[in-house]
């Protein structure tokens, strides 16, 4: 997908940000999304904690009913990505492994 980061995307993460509650968030993915498309994006991040834990792949397959193939997806993002499940995960308090190689991808 070529040049996805666009001035639409933009404004759609300008919209995120401006949003102040879980309840705002809650009306606002509702109205953006389908319950579907919102179930799959909170299984996934739920993989993604999962994963940062150590848990194994068939153990998060039958908890979120994920692929392994997504999981292997979202454990290279994990790992190898932009860093946004690491930043969100430390955030939160959330981050459990590899927090060294985290700090390292900050500098």
């Amino acid at each position: 997908m070529a040049n996805w980061y666009n001035q639409k995307v933009k404004n759609l993460f300008a919209a995120v940000l401006k949003l102040k509650t879980p309840d705002e968030a809650r009306r606002f993915f509702r109205d953006l999304l389908t319950e579907q498309e919102i179930l799959e994006f909170a299984n996934r991040w739920q993989a993604a904690q999962l994963l940062d834990r150590g848990v194994p792949y068939s153990t998060i397959s039958a908890k979120t009913g994920l692929s392994s193939t997504t999981i292997a997806r979202i454990s290279r993002w994990l790992y190898r990505g932009l860093n946004g499940y690491q930043l969100m995960l430390k955030r939160l308090n959330l981050h459990h492994r590899n927090s060294a190689s985290f700090e390292k991808g900050l500098r």
